[in-house]
């Protein structure tokens, strides 16, 4: 390998490691490896996108079991107070750079819920 590399962006590498620098984060760029936290009906909606109809896998977005493996945490559904520290241990497992959707009026801010005392108001 040469002392310098050119690549297509116009950025000169000079070392191997930012090389493997720039291909992860290439990689990392393309493709999202996301965390469903399915909470309720909202959950269930999010699921059927992996299915045939929708097949979000064709564009690179693929479910992850493990909060290591995923950089997006999706909440989906009405977040509980009970469950909201289980939603920060898992945030707070994933690797930098770490990205959260919350998916749904539930989710966002309590929904038809938000009065209830066990429901937070928002997952932020």
């Amino acid at each position: 390998m040469s002392k310098h590399y050119q690549q297509d962006f116009g950025s000169v590498i000079t070392s191997r490691t930012s090389f493997i620098d720039e291909i992860i984060n290439l990689a990392r760029k393309s493709s999202i490896f996301y965390l469903l936290f399915g909470l309720a009906c909202c959950g269930i909606e999010l699921m059927q996108t992996g299915g045939p109809r929708a097949d979000i896998d064709r564009f690179g977005s693929v479910p992850r079991a493990t909060p290591r493996q995923s950089d997006l945490m999706i909440v989906a559904g009405t977040l509980t107070y009970k469950m909201a520290e289980r939603c920060r241990l898992l945030y707070e497992q994933m690797a930098e750079p770490k990205y959260v959707i919350s998916m749904g009026s539930c989710a966002s801010c309590g929904g038809l819920f938000q009065y209830a005392y066990s429901v937070c108001k928002g997952v932020d």
